[in-house]
């Protein structure tokens, strides 16, 4: 149902999982990749399953400096570099002569949410998104009337300098803990540590409780919010309401996909931020059932698109 696959990014090769689905080639594609310091062993290889039992291939992969994956320095958050993870693996896709170049769509959860929904944003090979409780912001991304913001976000992500210096780093801290006064973590909610505890500590997930989080100066912080007027494909931001993480305000997501500028759709499933990540669980199923509904759509409707066109 999958094999190994790796490619390069950012002078590091990044390892993941290409699942093949039953109807013969070339496939649609979904590429995937998980969110704050988790890997592909948790929870994102499950909804990579019912993707592909849907028709669709999917490339999982694990972030720069995680899992799997190569990089230095090991198990920092940089969005920038990650943005560009997701860049290189469409060009990694489009060397595989089973996949359909013209049908790649991405798919984010919470940190990663919000890079895809940038990616989108900048990069027109991308023809459909889904982000699940993405992580855009704590406030609302600022007004950007001239565009300004955007060209010097969009530039960075293409070909500015993202690498850190030294002051430009916090931590290492834990990613979780059970004691923010003795151990202070860079997630406080307790969903947090109980659901990285769980899947992190199964056997073979690669998963440390250790960050490290990268914030260079570049000319514009990273606000994915910026990108959201310029996505024109087809994306659905599926939304815990009650979303605890601060990075994950359903009202900031509600701001950036009213800004979408082609069709939507948006899916409010409650549990929290971690609810649709427990297997097997109703968030779960209601959450993979409609993203595996709207890519098949909308890959399918890509598909007669370019039947049409040529």
């Amino acid at each position: 149902m999958r094999r190994d696959v790796t490619f390069r990014s950012e002078g590091a090769a990044l390892s993941g999982w290409l699942y093949e689905p039953d109807p013969s080639p070339p496939w649609p594609l979904v590429i995937m990749t998980h969110g704050y310091s988790a890997t592909r062993h948790m929870a994102s290889d499950e909804y990579a399953e019912v993707f592909c039992r849907a028709g669709m291939a999917v490339m999982l992969y694990d972030h720069r400096g995680f899992g799997d994956s190569g990089g230095e320095p090991r198990l920092q958050i940089n969005p920038w570099v990650q943005a560009r993870g997701y860049r290189d693996a469409i060009d990694y896709a489009n060397t595989l002569s089973e996949v359909d170049s013209d049908r790649i769509a991405i798919w984010g959860d919470s940190l990663s949410g919000g890079v895809a929904l940038a990616v989108a944003g900048i990069d027109d090979r991308v023809v459909a998104l889904a982000v699940q409780v993405p992580a855009i912001g704590a406030e609302l991304t600022p007004p950007d009337p001239d565009g300004s913001l955007y060209r010097a976000f969009k530039e960075t992500i293409l070909s500015g300098p993202v690498e850190p210096s030294s002051e430009d780093v916090q931590g290492p801290v834990p990613v979780v803990s059970d004691d923010q006064v003795r151990r202070p973590s860079a997630l406080q909610p307790l969903t947090a540590y109980r659901w990285f505890l769980e899947y992190g500590g199964r056997l073979g997930s690669g998963w440390v409780n250790d960050v490290t989080r990268a914030r260079p100066k570049t000319p514009s912080p990273w606000l994915p919010g910026l990108c959201a007027r310029y996505v024109s494909c087809p994306a659905l931001f599926v939304v815990a309401p009650e979303d605890e993480m601060p990075g994950a305000v359903p009202s900031v997501s509600r701001a950036a996909y009213d800004e979408l500028g082609g069709a939507k759709a948006w899916l409010d499933i409650p549990g929290g931020h971690f609810g649709l990540l427990y297997v097997p669980s109703a968030e779960f199923d209601a959450a993979s059932a409609a993203q595996a509904r709207f890519l098949s759509e909308r890959l399918s409707a890509s598909a007669g698109s370019r039947r049409q066109a040529g």
